[in-house]
């Protein structure tokens, strides 16, 4: 694709490592998740950065659009805004869905708190091909969408990734940006071949490329985005170089971050890897000849015609498959047929962790007030409880339902806690408000 913008070597921006971005030479650009992000009031850090001509990409992860519903209005009012406060060039979101349920299903709205692979169906995909239309016409620059790392297999799919991600790109002219470390989860986690999947991808609709670091686990490989990059990321890295030269190069991080110098370090071994496999590489052929150049225009109107009448009939069956997978993750229904229970339980976990991890970083003073009892009483608590909003609400919810159940057992804790409670649940009625108002005038008087 001719106009997509070359954006070099760059790094995730995060408010725990905006110091050590800034002082990072060779950095070309950066992505900041979009949701962190204040249009009116930017961090001071990404105004210094734009004003030394570092592009800001912006990276969303709420919208879902691999769900079954269209995608909100005001996320996307959201988004937008955000492209425009960063003057950047394109958006980028996830092949993802991150809630299930409600009208479509006559039931309760589930929150996942994560990414969740789709289905590779061509129900998914019709819904996902609309969704991104709808998308792409809401948004002010060009939209590119990022391959996710999975831990589960849905049952009867009928497309490879690469071969979903084609299709995606021929029916809609998006952008995709492709996660090596994802394509390597799903080597280890689904048995994927790296190699296969870049063979089928239109690579020259690449807008640009993630890395980030993981760790095996029991067999189970896990996109923390908290290590170090393996060689076999840096493998597909390559391989993904000797098929063509991607616009950009992002590393990931998000949490345990390393010293500015390690930082620099893997940066530099990412730029070792691209030009030690473009060396090798044949030349890569014009932008703008395969399959993922063919525009919305050209193929957006034969596949819209084939898909009337069809989408609405496949959003039903897509939003009762997402929702009993979310429900069996995260409310502890059964497995829907098909699935590992196994590997369900395995993405249980990981989504309670996560859950309780950011929980812990935007509300740090339950664990001070908990201690070593956080955790434990989290992670029992997200078992049976699944999330009803954002990770703030659900932080909220917590402090409740510990307090219901006149917990912690120290006095001094509980009055903390009720506090604590108190002070942010003030501006929204909460459940079982009379229960809890009794509770929380029986921690502060001392009983």
């Amino acid at each position: 694709m001719n106009d997509t913008p070359q954006l070099g070597i760059g790094i995730g921006w995060r408010p725990e490592i905006a110091d050590t971005v800034e002082a990072l030479s060779g950095v070309d650009w950066v992505e900041a998740v979009a949701e962190n992000i204040c249009p009116g009031h930017l961090p001071d850090s990404l105004v210094r950065l734009r004003e030394r001509g570092v592009t800001v990409v912006p990276h969303g992860v709420s919208l879902g659009l691999g769900g079954a519903d269209r995608p909100d209005a005001r996320r996307l009012a959201d988004l937008a805004e955000r492209a425009e406060a960063l003057g950047a060039p394109l958006v980028t979101e996830h092949i993802a869905f991150v809630r299930a349920g409600g009208a479509l299903t006559a039931s309760p709205v589930l929150e996942a708190g994560h990414l969740l692979p789709v289905p590779r169906t061509r129900d998914a995909l019709r819904v996902l091909c609309e969704n991104i239309r709808i998308a792409q016409d809401s948004l002010p620059v060009p939209l590119a969408v990022e391959n996710i790392a999975a831990l589960i297999n849905w049952p009867d799919e009928e497309m490879s990734e690469g071969r979903f991600l084609a299709e995606l790109v021929e029916r809609t002219g998006v952008r995709l940006l492709i996660d090596v470390a994802n394509l390597h989860t799903n080597h280890v986690n689904r048995g994927e071949d790296p190699a296969k999947a870049l063979d089928e991808l239109p690579v020259e609709a690449i807008a640009y490329v993630h890395v980030a670091g993981g760790v095996e686990r029991d067999g189970v490989w896990h996109d923390t985005h908290a290590h170090p990059v393996t060689a076999p990321v840096l493998d597909v890295l390559a391989e993904l170089r000797a098929r063509v030269a991607p616009p950009g190069v992002l590393l990931e991080r998000d949490d345990d971050f390393p010293p500015a110098a390690e930082l620099a370090g893997e940066l530099t071994t990412i730029r070792e890897t691209i030009t030690a496999a473009a060396a090798v590489a044949p030349p890569c052929p014009p932008t703008g000849t395969g399959t993922g150049a063919r525009t919305r225009e050209v193929t957006g109107a034969v596949t819209e015609k084939r898909d009337a009448g069809g989408t609405d009939a496949a959003r039903g069956r897509l939003a009762l498959g997402e929702a009993a997978l979310l429900s069996s993750l995260v409310a502890g229904t059964p497995a829907p047929e098909g699935f590992d229970p196994r590997r369900l339980r395995v993405q249980s976990r990981a989504l309670a962790a996560k859950r309780a991890g950011v929980v812990a970083k935007i509300a740090p003073e339950l664990p001070e007030i908990l201690g070593e009892g956080f955790r434990p009483a989290f992670l029992a608590y997200a078992a049976h409880t699944p999330m009803r909003g954002g990770y703030r609400r659900d932080a909220l919810d917590f402090a409740e339902s510990l307090l219901i159940e006149r917990r912690p057992e120290d006095s001094a804790a509980r009055r903390r806690l009720t506090l604590w409670w108190r002070e942010r649940a003030a501006s929204r009625p909460p459940r079982r408000a009379t229960r809890i108002f009794r509770v929380a005038r029986a921690a502060l008087a001392g009983r």
